[in-house]
């Protein structure tokens, strides 16, 4: 950047620049322009990496003089730069230090928009030059556009209505001060989240009589919702006499903030009908409201009501993003984007974060890469959101050059180094997340849960255990998100007893049983067998989702009890919750363990009435169903008609009937059918070599073994675990031998002994106890 610069203020520049001992790379003397004596003019080449806006105050305060202070506003002027609200305030001062009280008030009259530090300096000059009425003047123009002051005016106005004995103004501005006083403390106990406190706060606002209009009323309706009292902050709200913008703004964010999103479009509606005119925090909250409930008309009425109303677009334009992309609407997304006209790097920030969250992943990576061609250093956000995109997507490749990339760059804060385990662990690569996990040397709990939640999401559900154990038996922090990853895990492993401790703390800790945590301890008691205990955890939710209700009745049909899972089902349907297709996916799965052939059609059948196409799940479901029980035409039949290609899945229940009913025909006759699958399931190559060998077909079983070694194939061997000690061990085909195999494999030969009735001698049952 270039500004030119007289001779004596070129001078003046070099001095300020010797003073705060700048390096000459920051700036240089290009050329002078006019050889002439006394009008020199010299070219000032200032680099990027210098603030020109932050050097205005030191320019300033090297001026000596009135004059030379006049010419460097004159090139303030000339380049623009007096637009800034930092300049025009520092000449407002620098004016009225050099006492042309004249000059700050025409610098201050001329600046479109003067922020509320801008009228405090303005005023401070005057209360200086003991022009107290002037100030005071100033102070009841603040007052009547309802300009915010702050906390810094306040003694310049005291000692401006003192100077002249006007108590009256005095008292009102000591009332002020008070409510300005307590203004800041609701806003600590709002963020403090205590409702005690804030009751207690709210008290001594009554108590003391002060107004709790403009904006005391709407830092008490922002300090309840903080502090989830609804109720108090629609009270406060209602006893306000004439709500402002700004009581209305914060009653919409209330509702927001403890989910009651109709409510707060209510809320808007009765604003608009009492012609109180929002402003852009308004709005930006509305639109919130219409992300939630994905009202798409509603937030495009706002985005024009914004357009008509000129209000500050820059603020909308995260929550504008976030509706179009939470509707699918890329092309309206990117229409505003392209209405940026800045070159940095926070609305490509938004505008790939939001694309991240709502599964628009390649387009989020497109843009990630799109901004770094424009020549933009993507900072530690952008890092994380595409990160996450690339975990999601399991472009491990990508993620890993990133990951070189924060390396090179130093990104090593908290944010991008839980993003960068994440997309690991989503990729399959556990080793490099624990790597990084096990290198932090500060962990948050949100980095363990991602930790716990890759074990748990890549089968290593003992690991994910071990972890929560280490957490707690540390004393570490941890929340709920936490307590639901390991109870996941412990429903994985079928470990109840695990599941029951897990259970004890969580009740014990004092973690919320929200419709999550139910759910989620539901499916695990279901999935270990305890189906009454499941039962009761189902029957004290005070609220249920499809998902409970879906959980509830997949543990009733895994242990092959049809008729509750049909009575819940039924009972479902006439508390008014629509099934959805994981339910019909479970209700066909429990007929198809039951053998309930009827049922399982009828069900079938009915998916069309609630407007559920049947997709390939459900078809499987159903050839599995008819296939075991012997319905193998049937089942054959159904495949047929499907209107999709039929997956391995679906040929592989047919193969198993095939199988349990010893129906090598059947077998030959679909053979054409089944021979051009291709799948990556070893389970499916390897029941049809078995079937093959079953049948002696040993020509047929080699073919079939020899192309799951080509593809690179193996069956995913079985393991077991046992719990000894606190500890869990778990065995599979393949693995290291255990330090202790020989006494393991003692006691089990004892254990088998004592399960068959046989004699067993001291030495056994002391060999039994001493491994337990």
């Amino acid at each position: 950047m270039q500004i030119t610069l007289s001779g004596s203020n070129a001078t003046v520049l070099q001095s300020v620049f010797c003073r705060n001992f700048l390096s000459p790379e920051v700036v240089s003397v290009v050329h002078p322009i006019s050889p002439e004596k006394h009008s020199l003019m010299m070219v000032i080449q200032i680099e990027s990496s210098f603030s020109v806006v932050a050097s205005i105050p030191l320019l300033q305060w090297s001026c000596t003089s009135l004059r030379t202070l006049a010419q460097l506003h004159g090139h303030l002027l000339v380049s623009g730069l007096h637009k800034d609200p930092l300049a025009s305030t520092k000449l407002i001062e620098s004016y009225a230090q050099m006492g042309s009280l004249q000059s700050s008030r025409q610098v201050f009259e001329v600046f479109p928009d003067p922020d509320s530090f801008m009228w405090g300096v303005l005023i401070k000059s005057y209360v200086w030059s003991h022009f107290f009425e002037e100030a005071t003047t100033l102070y009841h123009k603040m007052v009547y556009h309802g300009i915010h002051i702050n906390g810094f005016i306040y003694p310049s106005v005291l000692r401006a209505f003192s100077s002249f004995g006007d108590v009256g103004c005095g008292g009102k501005l000591h009332g002020r001060i008070v409510k300005f006083t307590m203004l800041s403390v609701v806003d600590a106990c709002g963020d403090l989240g205590c409702l005690r406190v804030a009751k207690s706060v709210h008290s001594y606002v009554v108590r003391r009589n002060i107004g709790t209009d403009g904006f005391l009323g709407s830092s008490l309706i922002t300090m309840y919702s903080k502090c989830t009292d609804l109720h108090a902050a629609e009270t406060v709200f209602q006893r306000v006499a004439n709500p402002s913008t700004a009581s209305w703004t914060a009653m919409i964010s209330c509702y927001n903030r403890t989910g009651y999103f109709r409510e707060a479009l209510d809320v808007f509606v009765a604003m608009q009908n009492l012609k109180v005119e929002p402003n852009s925090v308004t709005l930006m909250s509305i639109l919130r409201s219409c992300v939630s409930l994905g009202l798409l008309r509603e937030g495009k009425s706002i985005h024009c009501f914004a357009i008509k109303k000129a209000v500050d677009f820059d603020i909308l334009k995260p929550a504008l993003l976030e509706l179009y992309a939470d509707c699918r609407r890329l092309t309206d997304c990117e229409k505003i984007f392209l209405t940026t006209r800045e070159n940095n790097i926070v609305p490509w920030n938004t505008i790939i974060s939001c694309y991240a969250r709502h599964g628009f992943l390649r387009e989020a990576l497109l843009l990630f890469r799109e901004m770094q061609a424009r020549g933009l250093m993507p900072d530690s956000f952008s890092l994380s959101s595409s990160l996450t995109a690339c975990g999601n997507v399991g472009l491990f490749q990508l993620g890993h050059q990133i990951h070189c990339h924060i390396i090179k760059r130093g990104y090593f804060d908290e944010y991008v180094q839980n993003s960068l385990i994440d997309m690991y662990c989503k990729c399959g690569f556990m080793d490099t997340a624990y790597s990084i996990f096990d290198k932090l040397e500060r962990r948050s709990v949100v980095a363990w849960n991602c930790m716990i939640c890759g074990f748990s999401q890549n089968g290593y559900s003992v690991e994910a255990i071990s972890l929560f154990d280490k957490m707690f038996f540390d004393c570490l922090e941890m929340d709920e998100v936490t307590f639901l990853l390991v109870i996941q895990a412990c429903s994985q492993l079928g470990y109840p007893e695990k599941g029951k401790w897990v259970h004890h703390k969580l009740i014990t800790c004092g973690v919320t049983e929200d419709i999550y945590m139910g759910t989620a301890l539901t499916d695990m008691y279901a999935k270990c067998g305890l189906l009454q205990t499941a039962r009761q955890v189902f029957d004290s939710m005070s609220e249920r989702s499809i998902v409970s209700w879906s959980v509830m009745i997949a543990g009733y049909g895994m242990h092959g009890e049809i008729n509750d899972a049909i009575s819940l089902f039924t009972e479902m349907l006439e508390s008014g919750i629509k099934p959805n297709e994981v339910t019909f996916m479970n209700v066909l799965s429990a007929c198809s363990h039951a053998g309930s052939v009827e049922e399982g059609k009828h069900y079938f059948s009915l998916m069309k009435g609630f407007g559920i196409e049947p997709n390939t799940e459900h078809f499987a479901c159903v050839v599995d169903l008819l296939s075991r029980a012997g319905d193998l035409n049937g089942a054959y039949d159904i495949i047929k008609s499907m209107p999709d290609p039929v997956d391995a899945s679906i040929w592989g229940a047919l193969l198993n009937g095939c199988r349990i009913h010893r129906r090598m025909d059947m077998l030959n006759s679909i053979q054409r059918d089944i021979s051009s699958i291709s799948t990556d399931d070893p389970g499916y190559y390897t029941l049809l070599s078995n079937i093959h060998a079953e049948g002696g077909n040993w020509d047929e079983f080699g073919k079939v073994r020899l192309k799951m070694k080509v593809v690179g194939l193996a069956k995913v061997p079985g393991y077991s675990s046992i719990e000894l000690k606190n500890r869990t061990y778990r065995f599979g085909a393949g693995d290291a031998p255990h330090p202790k195999v020989k006494e393991l494999c003692s006691f089990l030969e004892n254990f088998q002994s004592l399960a068959q009735g046989q004699d067993c001698t001291v030495e056994q049952y002391d060999s039994l106890l001493s491994l337990q």
